[in-house]
């Protein structure tokens, strides 16, 4: 996911993951977050990012079935192509990776700093009572330098892996909620922009095809 428009960056998973989880059974996201999501730069290499109409970014991506060192250095790239897009999340099809796996280094709205990686993730459906709308600005690095005003619930919980294949739990609210629901939508095959209106899809593609790219992408043939 792409930064707000009018956000500034603040910062992802410990230093070879995270292990520890709170009185509820979440992960505990918060801590030593510039040592870990700088030894995962540092051992990753940044690679382009996929855009819009890359078949990859438009079908479910395939499930995790190997947690090896194959797996640990997909993370580490994600992180270091993560920093180098300027995102606070990133999904492995965005890098032209076909499973499910996205990394975040996101604040929430109390500027709070996440970071993490999810293997396999699902998104847990929020009782009727419980979704509270948030209709706020948001941005992919798939669709890059286009954003229009999106409602999402205020809170998310997603449920998967570690790297290492221990079941984690990860909760959000406010803009870190949006980007769990962001990127857990993008290793389904769905981009921010097929959940918008026809006009405002149609308003965020103009957008993206006037504007210039600050990172590397994939050109689609």
């Amino acid at each position: 996911m792409a930064q707000q428009e009018t956000d500034e960056r603040t910062g992802v998973d410990g230093v070879d993951g995270v292990d520890g989880v709170d009185d509820e059974g979440f992960v505990v996201d918060t801590e030593d977050c510039e040592e870990r999501e700088a030894a995962h730069r540092g051992r990753g290499t940044s690679r382009p990012i996929t855009v819009v109409g890359n078949p990859v970014l438009h079908k479910e991506c395939k499930d995790v079935t190997a947690f090896d060192d194959d797996l640990a250095a997909l993370i580490d790239d994600m992180f270091a192509s993560q920093r180098t897009a300027e995102g606070v999340g990133l999904a492995a099809n965005q890098i032209g990776v076909d499973l499910k796996v996205f990394v975040y280094d996101c604040p929430d709205d109390d500027g709070v700093r996440h970071v993490g990686a999810v293997v396999n993730p699902v998104l847990e459906e929020l009782p009727p009572a419980e979704r509270v709308l948030d209709d706020s600005n948001e941005g992919c690095l798939s669709v890059p330098t286009a954003y229009a005003s999106l409602a999402r619930p205020d809170y998310a919980v997603v449920s998967g892996r570690d790297a290492r294949g221990n079941p984690i739990k990860v909760r959000g609210s406010g803009y870190f909620a949006r980007c769990l629901q962001h990127e857990t939508d993008h290793l389904y095959g769905r981009l921010y922009i097929d959940r918008l209106s026809k006009r405002d899809r149609k308003d965020a593609l103009k957008q993206m095809a006037e504007g210039t790219p600050r990172y590397e992408t994939v050109p689609n043939d």
